[in-house]
């Protein structure tokens, strides 16, 4: 006799597992402790099987009666209804956790992996643009993506003409999408390419000054500077050791050894570094000092040697004077800046020095090292600048001196 709902809200265990049976196989088996659970008993490939259909009351008994039926159809097209079922199960939950892993799940796993490797500036950085890429795909599953869809989250950046960080985020993109498709979220890259289709970036040339007589009358220019005292110093020390700006105006006084002849630059204070700043890399910059930058140093040491920092600010010795500070005393000069500008003078050490490489004896890569462009390959930068170090130093010695043969030639 069939089950009816009634017989079933009324049923109650004795204690004893028990069995009632439906139709067509379906039953009712109801546990010592009251449990009604539906199942199935059914053959497949010589097997004696059960299939589970869930408990009573969520599965009513139609859709108990419902999902019988569709076992039985699965069985007469000799498909196992329980490996079926399994199956389904599996593939639902592959859809759900597809469905999870957004970009931004993805961007944030692969962003976990960098905090230990970027330095503090480039975390906030990679951050503000992780976010701007959120803000139009954060939330679709990584593995739907297109290039059309990361390109929709670049082009209003583009649009606004901030052309260099629409590559920023191109490049953050392809990191993130190179990450997914290594760990196995995706099989291709759809970041790949992007760039082709941007707006190629203006190079920024900085103002410079490479002809002879040109650099001989700034420098003497900068001798007669009549402003503070500690720009005047900082701007004469710059032109010898084609430092940036934030490696000069943040040095301290426990990074120089005067008797030594030699500036340590700490990787610390180099992570902290903006672009047009400070050191852009992990590693200890070692700039030799030439006779005529230590003579300058011990100079202002009687002026600043009983603080922390080398070229303190006027108003707080805990700060040290701005990059505006240097700029606004080459325009005090007389200097426009289509003439020249603080970077200039690092365009300037580059510029002359590989055009005079052959001439004095220093190859590329000695060039390469005092300005301490960003290398690849850390170790080998740490090699490069160690082994460099004699070199750099009868460089440094040898471009002092042309800069004091310029400066005096009238």
């Amino acid at each position: 006799m069939p089950l009816t709902d009634t017989m079933l809200r009324k049923l109650k265990s004795d204690g004893t597992p028990t069995k009632l049976a439906d139709s067509e196989g379906l039953y009712l088996y109801l546990s010592a402790t009251g449990g009604k659970l539906w199942r199935m008993d059914y053959r497949f490939d010589g097997k004696r099987k059960t299939l589970s259909f869930g408990a009573y009351p969520t599965v009513s008994l139609k859709d108990a009666r419902g999902k019988r039926d569709q076992a039985k159809e699965l069985l007469a097209k000799d498909i196992d209804p329980g490996a079926h079922k399994k199956a389904a199960k599996a593939e639902a939950e592959a859809i759900a956790k597809e469905q999870a892993l957004t970009f931004a799940v993805v961007a944030q796993e692969w962003f976990d992996t960098k905090k230990d490797v970027y330095a503090a500036s480039q975390i906030k950085k990679k951050q503000w643009l992780l976010d701007l890429l959120k803000e139009h795909i954060g939330d679709k599953p990584i593995t739907t993506l297109v290039p059309a869809d990361v390109l929709s989250a670049i082009r209003p950046v583009e649009a606004a003409g901030h052309s260099v960080t629409a590559h920023k985020l191109a490049e953050t993109a392809g990191q993130v999408f190179r990450f997914a498709r290594t760990c196995g979220y995706i099989l291709f890259n759809p970041a790949d390419g992007l760039k082709e289709v941007l707006k190629p970036v203006r190079t920024r040339h900085y103002a410079t000054m490479t002809d002879p007589a040109a650099v001989g009358h700034l420098l003497r220019c900068i001798d007669e500077y009549e402003g503070g005292v500690i720009v005047g110093y900082a701007l004469k020390i710059l032109p010898y050791l084609a430092l940036r700006s934030m490696e000069l105006r943040g040095g301290r006084w426990s990074e120089i050894d005067l008797d030594k002849a030699l500036w340590i630059v700490p990787a610390a204070r180099r992570e902290n570094a903006k672009d047009g700043g400070g050191m852009k890399m992990r590693i200890a910059h070692m700039v030799p000092l030439p006779r005529q930058v230590v003579t300058l140093f011990r100079e202002l040491h009687l002026l600043t040697g009983s603080g922390e920092l080398c070229f303190p600010g006027r108003y707080s010795a805990s700060q040290c004077i701005s990059d505006m500070a240097l700029l606004n005393g080459i325009r005090r000069m007389g200097f426009s800046k289509e003439e020249m500008t603080i970077h200039g003078f690092r365009a300037m050490f580059s510029t002359i020095l590989n055009e005079k490489k052959l001439e004095w004896g220093f190859d590329a890569d000695i060039i390469e090292a005092q300005l301490a462009h960003k290398e690849q390959n850390t170790v080998r930068d740490a090699y490069n600048h160690a082994s460099y170090l004699e070199k750099r130093r009868e460089m440094l010695q040898r471009w002092a001196d042309y800069l004091d043969e310029l400066r005096a030639a009238q």
